[in-house]
């Protein structure tokens, strides 16, 4: 698996505490829940090759 890139940013307070809610009710860490939402989102675009959708998830691609 390729290493994660680090990303420094920035929210509002009021932005993050929403996401921290969220993360909550869904028992995912903000990180997580940013990382989920942005990639549904890159998806629902058709920006993410299906391969590496698969490899993020950790499925096998064949």
């Amino acid at each position: 698996m390729a290493p994660r890139k680090n990303y420094p940013l920035r929210l509002s307070p009021e932005l993050y505490a929403a996401l921290e809610r969220w993360a909550a009710d869904d028992m995912r860490s903000v990180n997580a829940q940013m990382e989920f939402l942005l990639t549904q989102a890159v998806r629902k675009a058709g920006r993410l090759k299906e391969a590496a959708a698969k490899e993020e998830e950790g499925e096998s691609v064949s």
